[in-house]
């Protein structure tokens, strides 16, 4: 789902790593694959390269959890997320996964980000949204007080990775400090 935008990113010279977190459906739970991802990034991009992170979804959630308790965010100069589920979605509620439960609004682990969201005081952040999701219910749980909110009209959930003014947005986001390595 990301290949269009790395594409995208590539041709601007960035350095791109779409990992591939299993079990995608979160059944084993977004620390869980947080750690996973933890083990994709320092396994390409070695321990201490400066590295932007674009989440979509859920993974706007496994990505925080990287940042802020497995010490990502020491590295990170950029993070956008896209349509993930901030303060839980309703939606959760139709899965028995861990992962689901724990995208439910006031879940605890929802409650332990929110705690702990000062580890991104020196990481730009952004998110993206669109009002007419399905999946993030209420699709204001995408509104993230910590970052810039950004609104798209976009269809649906997964048309946010290909919708030319999203991409556009995170192109500029990622490029418009020359001294900041995508």
């Amino acid at each position: 789902s990301f290949k269009m935008m790395c594409k995208r990113l590539e041709a601007r010279g960035a350095d791109c790593l779409a990992p591939k977190l299993r079990p995608n459906d979160g059944r084993g739970g977004l620390d869980k694959l947080a750690a996973k991802l933890k083990t994709e990034i320092d396994g390409h991009f070695g321990p201490n390269e400066r590295i932007s992170i674009v989440a979509f979804s859920m993974g706007g959630l496994v990505s925080r959890y990287y940042l802020q308790e497995l010490g990502g965010a020491d590295r990170c100069d950029t993070f956008i997320t896209i349509s993930s589920p901030h303060h839980g979605t309703k939606a959760a509620w139709l899965y028995p996964s861990k992962g689901a439960v724990q995208m439910r609004p006031g879940s605890g682990f929802l409650e332990q980000l929110e705690r702990s969201e000062s580890k991104l005081d020196k990481v730009r952040v952004a998110s993206f949204r669109t009002p007419l999701d399905l999946i993030i219910l209420p699709t204001e749980s995408s509104v993230w007080e910590r970052a810039e909110n950004r609104s798209y009209l976009v269809a649906l959930h997964p048309m946010m990775l290909t919708t030319r003014s999203v991409l556009d947005d995170i192109e500029r986001r990622l490029f418009s400090d020359p001294g900041v390595a995508p």
